[in-house]
């Protein structure tokens, strides 16, 4: 067993990255990760309070639908507001061979790497803190300690950068199905420590898990965070793996291609495990890290076959703005409320819009963040961890 999965470690893993870094040298930064990662952003940002205050007014079918799929579903099912959060880990683990093979070579070591992995670990959770853990309340009753997407992210760069810098990439792909098979598992366990679990709200294995150890830091919702950091981890592997495929010597034509297929056949094979283990986001069961990244890959190969291949640019201009300013996007847009600052800056416009006033605002704070992001984008000020 030991000899088995020292096969599966690279050695000596510093030579290798320096090796694998010849790769990456000569291939510019891929415009269509960042306008993927800005097209995510928009729709965490402003499509779900826009859709909902659409339909409010509007009260029509076709905005009740909308509004419905930026809904998170009950329990069982899918709405594309649930590609959101996934997407979001896809992105980041697309970008792990580019960011670790770059400063594997510029630093030289592993120590230092190993460093920067850990810093940008703790920033992003007390980041998370800060927009969903109610750190800013400067109250100890009110402090969740695990319960937001960028907590989430932290998890799944955390375990995919360890596996990246020491695993081959068999290895690598065996972490990732364990991680599936050891998570459907513990979620088809009928009971533990004389407790019965189903896969039903509040009677799973994950949600008991964070109520005891969290205790009275538990966010008290339906969302499980602990346990489910072996989906999040899957979630951004299967990022890394679409990440390696955007660096491999294949004609862009032909990455593009496979990025789509990869991507069906997981929507395909999801759909059938789904009948015996269901796509259930706020637990994020095994079926539904395989749909959403299925869903992820299909989105990368259009936007990269539409920017890298095609060269179609201008439209995505305003997403490339909102990507590469990520962290101050999705932080800016959580700490401040922008549509509030726009019923202060658009008061006058109640008149014109009537039942449509939420809507607009919502509208036109997106687009007062979008400024102070496309200046920042000007003057080249970038916001990273």
């Amino acid at each position: 067993m030991f000899c088995y999965w020292g096969l599966l470690y690279k050695k000596p893993f510093i030579q290798q990255l320096r090796y694998n870094m010849n790769k990456t040298i000569p291939h510019n930064r891929l415009m269509s990760v960042d306008v993927l990662r800005g097209f995510d952003l928009l729709m965490i940002i402003v499509a779900d309070r826009f859709f909902y205050n659409l339909n409010t007014a509007a009260k029509t079918n076709f905005t009740k639908n909308l509004a419905d799929q930026f809904e998170h579903p009950e329990w069982i099912g899918f709405h594309l507001y649930d590609v959101i959060m996934p997407l979001f880990l896809f992105v980041v683990g697309v970008v792990i061979p580019f960011s670790l093979g770059k400063r594997s070579t510029e630093s030289g070591s592993d120590r230092k790497l190993y460093r920067h992995i850990l810093r940008r670990f703790v920033i992003l959770f007390i980041l998370g803190w800060i927009v969903q853990g109610n750190l800013l309340f400067l109250d100890l009753s009110k402090f969740q300690i695990f319960s937001n997407t960028l907590q989430a992210i932290a998890v799944g760069y955390l375990f995919s950068c360890i596996a990246y810098l020491n695993l081959s990439k068999k290895g690598r792909y065996i972490f990732f199905i364990s991680c599936l098979v050891l998570y459907a598992v513990l979620l088809s366990i009928p009971s533990f420590f004389g407790h019965a679990f189903e896969l039903l709200p509040n009677k799973n294995l994950p949600i008991y898990i964070d109520q005891q150890v969290f205790g009275r830091f538990y966010d008290q919702t339906q969302y499980s965070w602990l346990l489910t950091g072996l989906g999040f981890t899957a979630t951004t592997m299967s990022g890394l793996f679409a990440g390696e495929l955007l660096l491999s010597s294949l004609s862009r034509q032909k990455i593009a291609r496979y990025l789509f297929m990869i991507g069906i056949a997981g929507i395909a094979l999801s759909l059938i495990i789904g009948i015996w283990h269901p796509i259930i986001k706020k637990i994020w069961t095994s079926s539904f890290v395989i749909f959403s990244s299925g869903i992820s890959f299909v989105l990368l190969a259009l936007f990269y076959w539409l920017v890298d291949v095609k060269g179609y640019t201008k439209w995505a201009y305003p997403f490339r703005v909102i990507g590469l300013n990520a962290i101050a996007a999705y932080v800016g847009s959580h700490v401040l409320n922008f549509s509030l600052i726009a019923k202060q800056v658009f008061y006058g416009f109640e008149q014109f819009t009537g039942a449509y006033y939420d809507a607009f605002c919502d509208l036109a704070g997106f687009g007062i963040l979008y400024f102070i992001l496309w200046y920042m984008h000007k003057n080249k000020t970038y916001i990273k961890v």
